[in-house]
Formats: structure tokens, sequence, C-alpha cells
């Protein structure tokens, strides 16, 4: 069995398996390991089984790294477009929905036996499953101790992932390596994850669980840390705490400690509307707000925070109060406690800091032939098709790059 190569890849993933193939196409000696059993999980699950492979309006700002400017070359390199082409190649139907996201017609194993062809013609070789050991390095290249025998490479991708999902195989793979060669990592933490609250505080909403509606949601801060994110999407309640995609977005801004901010009714001027209707309405107060919010929302929120005024006439009720009510609507400020951990999170944020590496190729700066590509690097796209999109992008220029 042949164990030299020109390139392993470590990771049969959305970036390992499109850098394996874009590599061995153009000519090299490619090699691809996995640990797991079934080839590419990750994408088989994505989009309830139909794979959210993209998005219409994948660029830059949709993505979050301590380099704001990073990805930016790998993006342009292989676009959204790029992507398509090659589905058309292999005659996959796909369509449109929420917000410029892009799902397959059929399933999600269409994108994973594509990817599984384009290694097959470019004849990569395949180690699956197959655990890593250990991983030397010298003036020849690497040396990778794994159960199927000693594999020796010029080049080595690191394309394992992050934390997310460890019942489909998640491991620190990745970062252990980092470290091992002496890498900077950003502190791993899940994101696009819904975000938890201390029981004592959540009890008023226990009852909501279930309930969905549409919110404009922030988290972070301007000039800190991944900055401030902002998104007009649904939220929804749960026994623990809120989650939906708009509560999705902002758990990649969010940083232990700090409140999130909610408006729970984006479209109005809710102080404008209840001074508006007490001058001419006869309606308990708790009428008009079911009107305006879903009435269990309306009917929880007044029994939480006005209990004494929930069931009085909009008339008698002070413009004061009134005030102060809209304000907590639309200015809802709750600090979680946590959130449901990798085990419910769709990425990990965080990874080998990009000051690391080369944008233009993937590959370690102070160390030659050396590349991490994908989820495993400090890049996070938001939700809606663009984390998918990275692991194109980035696994293309590396194996573009690699020679």
């Amino acid at each position: 069995m042949q164990n030299h190569f020109d390139l392993t890849v470590i990771g049969a993933g959305a970036a390992g398996m499109m850098c394996a193939s874009v590599a061995a196409q153009r000519g090299l000696r490619v090699v691809l390991i996995d640990h797991a059993e079934r080839l590419a999980e990750k994408i088989r699950i994505s989009g309830g089984g139909r794979c959210n492979f993209t998005n219409l309006h994948a660029s830059p700002k949709n993505f979050l790294s301590r380099d704001p400017h990073f990805a930016r070359f790998a993006l342009k390199q292989y676009t959204v477009n790029d992507f398509l082409a090659l589905m058309k190649r292999h005659r996959i139907s796909w369509h449109e929905k929420h917000k410029g996201q892009l799902f397959c017609d059929e399933s999600s194993e269409q994108i994973i036996q594509m990817l599984r062809h384009e290694c097959e013609t470019g004849k990569v070789h395949w180690r699956m499953p197959c655990a890593v050991s250990e991983i030397g390095h010298d003036h020849h290249g690497f040396q990778l101790h794994t159960n199927a025998g000693t594999l020796h490479a010029k080049h080595l991708v690191i394309a394992t992932g992050g934390l997310s999902i460890p019942k489909i195989g998640a491991t620190d793979f990745g970062y252990r390596i980092a470290r091992q060669f002496g890498l900077k990592i950003i502190e791993p933490r899940p994101a696009l994850v819904p975000l938890t609250f201390d029981a004592e505080h959540w009890q008023p909403f226990v009852d909501l669980a279930g309930l969905s509606l549409q919110v404009q949601a922030h988290a972070g801060e301007k000039g800190q840390n991944y900055g401030l994110g902002t998104f007009d999407e649904d939220l929804l309640f749960t026994h623990r705490g809120l989650s939906g995609p708009g509560i999705l977005q902002i758990s990649s801004y969010w940083q232990s400690g700090q409140p999130i901010r909610l408006n729970l009714c984006p479209e109005i001027s809710l102080e404008e509307l209840l001074i508006k209707e007490k001058q001419t309405s006869k309606q308990n107060l708790n009428t008009i707000l079911g009107q305006i919010l879903p009435k269990r929302l309306a009917q929880g929120w007044l029994e939480a925070h006005h209990p004494d005024i929930a069931t009085r006439r909009i008339a008698e009720v002070g413009d004061k109060t009134l005030r102060q009510l809209a304000q907590g609507i639309q200015h809802w400020q709750i600090t979680p406690n946590g959130s449901e951990g990798y085990k419910k999170a769709e990425v990990t944020i965080g990874g080998v800091d990009t000051a690391e590496l080369d944008p233009k190729t993937m590959q370690v700066k102070k160390i030659p032939g050396l590349y991490f590509i994908g989820e495993v690097v400090d890049v996070t796209g938001w939700l809606g098709g663009y984390n998918f999109q990275w692991a194109w992008s980035s696994g293309y220029v590396a194996g573009q790059a690699i020679g």
C-alpha cells in the first residue's frame, strides 16, 4: 500500500474534500484521512437533510474573525457562482429559501457524492476510518503515525473542523495540532447556538416555550472582539431560554457576562401607539397588547413586569407607566448565563488565529507545507449557508496553492 504522498489532508468533510479534489486534479498525489466511519456527516445532516450549501449573498461582511479582512481573498477566488457551476456539472438542482439560503432540491447526499466523485477524478487515496496518533515534521515533510501505518507527505492540510456536534465525531484534534506547532489559538466556543438563562430569572417565561415572533436582536459591542451583531429574524422561546434564527445569529457575537438586547415589536413605535390608544380605547391593556404581540407573550409580559395594570383599562394607566412598558418591550436587556453548548451549536467560533496564516494560500507563515482550512480557522459565517461557502473557498485556495 502506498504511503508516500505529495499531500495529506486530515478531515474528509466539506473543506477537506474540496481541497483534496482540487490538489489531486492538478496532478498531486493526495491521501485523505478521516477518523469517522461515515463520510461527511455534517454535510449529511445540514439543512434538515437537504444541505444549506451556500448563500447567494456571501461576502466578507457575513463572516466573523479577529481579522475581518482575512476571508476576503478566498471568497473572491472561489465564489458562490463557482460552486453552483460545479453543481451544474453534476446535475444537482437546488432552490433558494429565506434570505439567499440555497438548498438541494433532493438530498444533501448529492453534495457528498459530488465531492467524492471529484476526489475520485483526481485519484485521491482514502484512509477511512483512520486515527492519527502522532505527527512528526522535518526537512523532508510530515510523518503521520496512524493505525493504518506511517504516512509521509511533503504537505499537510488540517481540515478537521471545530467542536460542534460531538455526537457526529467532532474533536479538538485540529487545535491540538496547531498548539503542537506553536500556533496561537483564539479560544473556541459554541456559536450559532441557543442561549440559556438561570432558572429563577427565566421562570416567568417558561410557559412561553414554543412561541415565536420576529424581533430585532443585538449582541456584542463595536470595537470589541467580533464587534456588534444586529439581526431582524425570528426568536423562539424555549424552556431554558431563547433560540430561533435571530438568537443563533447573535450568539456568535455574544460574550459571557454581557446582556443581549431585543426589540420584540420592531415594526412600530410601541410608545406612540399605546399613548394614542389611551385617548380613544375602552379596552383593557392586556387586550390591546395582545393585538400587537402574540397573546401569550403579551399576557406573560404583563404578569411578569406589570401585574398591577394587566387587566385595567388602558385609559386608566398613566402615561409614564405606558412608556415604561413600551421601553421594556422594545429595549429588553437580558443577560444569558450560557448557551446550550457544543451539542446544539451549528459551528465553533474561534480557532487558529488568522495572523498565523497566509490568506492567499491558508499556509502557516512560519511552517512551509502546513495548512489549516475550514472551521478549524478563526473564520465563522452567519447562519444560512455561509460556513459551507467558507469551507469551499478556503479548501479551494489551499488546493490551488499547494505544489
